[in-house]
């Protein structure tokens, strides 16, 4: 029994070593910035489709029940015109904050330009956009960010009341293979 015992033991504590151990020696760190810009005003130009609401919406200061579908180009600085063309952010967003604005986004970053072209980034979360920085979650990728996970810190850097086109900085921290 005491040898039995001490198996257990010796086996839980393997378990636990290979578990805290890094996931991979060719494991990488990558860290990115880039400029969000959703278009909401109307026009050829818009990024953003509303595409259902609530009964209630139209009434909430928040638009609460609100969904968009978004293509919204992400630039290396954060001029929309005046910056590189790095890829698309392309997903939903959903008002989902009765008492105060906050937005629950999945999103794909599609890179279409640079080192990254061709890859992605999968993010997820909650957006409560009146904090001056949010974060939300980085759930996975494909191409040179294949396996990734990490977050992301968001700032608003411009906003119009009139129109609701915004400009958001994204630093990404990701690990993948």
């Amino acid at each position: 029994m005491a040898s039995s015992t001490a198996l257990y033991w010796l086996a839980a504590l393997l378990l636990l070593a290979a578990a805290a151990a890094p996931a991979s020696a060719a494991e990488k760190e990558t860290r990115l910035r880039v400029y969000w810009h959703d278009v909401v005003s109307g026009g050829p130009n818009a990024t953003v489709a509303q595409v259902a609401q609530a009964p209630s919406s139209n009434a909430s200061a928040t638009g609460f029940g609100s969904v968009s579908v978004i293509d919204d180009p992400l630039t290396e600085g954060p001029s929309l015109t005046g910056s590189r063309l790095l890829g698309r952010a392309q997903g939903v967003y959903v008002s989902a904050g009765k008492d105060s604005l906050s937005l629950l986004m999945a999103m794909n970053f599609v890179f279409v330009d640079g080192a990254y072209n061709g890859s992605s980034i999968a993010i997820v979360g909650a957006n409560p956009v009146n904090r001056a920085v949010r974060e939300m979650a980085v759930v996975g990728g494909t191409g040179v960010f294949r396996f990734a996970r990490g977050y992301c810190q968001l700032r608003t850097r411009w906003f119009d009341a009139n129109t609701g086109d915004a400009t958001v900085e994204y630093r990404v921290h990701l690990r993948h293979d």
